[in-house]
């Protein structure tokens, strides 16, 4: 019975193709919709993520200022670190695997006739540790270069790309504002940031002489990065960091911090629950042109009742059960929601996988909303199939023969 049922569906869908046509494509819509929306929406949490880990591995970021006030990087209300800071993190928290600062400017550097403007960084060797960050070519800074603040640099590869032309750059000497220095290094690409910022457009100098050359100031340091060892607990850790950095600024038992403490893992977290929960909007959006579909698959299979009256009536007269036809129209409404849903879903994967190539994002394929999709579009075919089926069960036969 289901097999002659369907038989017969298909070939009222063919005899009605432009009709048929254009019922199917608001379940075809809703479904690529729902598919698109929620893969993207996956797809950009993983770029979030991958970004934001591209910052830093197992990293805390310390800061002057309280947490509520935002950051105050080299602010006047907040008394800044220095070198001791730094060195008492270093010996008294043993769980740490690195501690540097992070001193940054905008500045122009010129090689040549070429002029750039860039961000440079004053940094030590356990900055290439803590942001996870190799050497394309060149070298670190040695010990002696970081103890005496010599004018030597590593660079990004957009640096090589905007003043050297992707040419070699080592050994080469561009100039920092009013001073030079030597290229020793050139750093792995990274790319983009979660944001859209260009990470490989840095210069990397020894912190010494950035304090000397470009700040001004030989003894503030504005924040400090640290990253600890694999498997300590980061709640200990920013404990521990808290204790000492209250011990060293004197801060007395009930005042509050002038310092705080921020954990990427969070700042990671915090991203893909906004991220999951515009993903889950768009996709509760999306889902709503399915309903409008269903509604026009409705509205198509009662006209099509009406338009068949004559012949409903006729095989109600000569044995039809009311079972039969309902089934027959039942299966007719599905066979149309489960075309729509068919092309729906590889069309939803299609754009999905156009898009992310286009904005360079993963492409990460669910098997869950695909199998949501398919129990959707098929609930909608039963759903709204079933009241103009069950109107053409009901109909009277000899008021059915009767009907013009």
């Amino acid at each position: 019975m289901l097999l002659n049922a369907f038989v017969l569906a298909l070939r009222t869908i063919r005899r009605n193709l432009l009709r048929s046509f254009l019922t199917i494509l608001g379940i075809v819509i809703g479904v690529a919709s729902v598919i698109a929306m929620v893969m993207l929406g996956e797809g950009t949490t993983a770029h979030v993520t991958n970004s934001i880990t591209k910052l830093g591995s197992n990293m805390l970021i310390i800061l002057p200022g309280q947490e509520r006030r935002g950051p105050t990087r080299g602010g006047d209300n907040f008394k800044p670190f220095d070198f001791h800071d730094v060195e008492a993190l270093k010996q008294e928290i043993t769980a740490l695997r690195a501690v540097t600062t992070s001193e940054a400017k905008s500045i122009n550097a010129v090689f040549g006739n070429t002029n750039y403007s860039t961000t440079v960084y004053g940094v030590d060797n356990d900055y290439f540790v803590i942001k996870d960050w190799d050497m394309e070519k060149g070298r670190k800074f040695s010990a002696s270069e970081l103890g005496s603040g010599k004018a030597v640099c590593i660079i990004g590869k957009s640096i090589q790309k905007e003043l050297f032309n992707n040419l070699d750059p080592l050994q080469a000497d561009i100039r920092l504002e009013k001073f030079s220095c030597k290229v020793i290094g050139l750093l792995q690409s990274k790319g983009a940031a979660a944001f859209g910022q260009d990470q490989d457009d840095v210069i990397l100098i020894p912190l010494k002489i950035f304090q000397r050359r470009i700040s001004g100031n030989k003894t503030d340091i504005s924040s400090i990065l640290v990253s600890m060892k694999e498997g300590v607990s980061t709640q200990r850790v920013q404990q521990e960091i808290k204790l000492l950095m209250r011990e060293r600024r004197h801060i007395k038992e009930g005042e509050e911090d002038d310092f705080n403490i921020r954990d990427m893992k969070d700042i990671i977290e915090t991203l893909s629950s906004t991220t999951q929960m515009l993903t889950m909007l768009l996709g509760a959006v999306a889902a709503i042109s399915l309903i409008v579909g269903g509604i026009g698959i409705m509205n198509i299979m009662l006209v099509s009742v009406t338009e068949r009256t004559r012949e409903i009536g006729i095989r109600l007269a000569i044995g039809a059960l009311e079972r039969e036809v309902l089934t027959q129209f039942l299966v007719e409404s599905v066979v149309l929601s489960s075309i729509g849903g068919i092309i729906g879903i590889v069309l939803g994967i299609s754009i999905t996988a156009v898009v992310t190539s286009v904005f360079e994002i993963p492409f990460i394929f669910s098997q869950n909303i695909v199998a949501v999709a398919f129990i959707f579009f098929m609930m909608v075919g039963i759903v709204f199939g079933y009241f103009p089926a069950r109107k053409a069960a009901k109909m009277n036969p000899i008021d059915a023969l009767r009907y013009e």
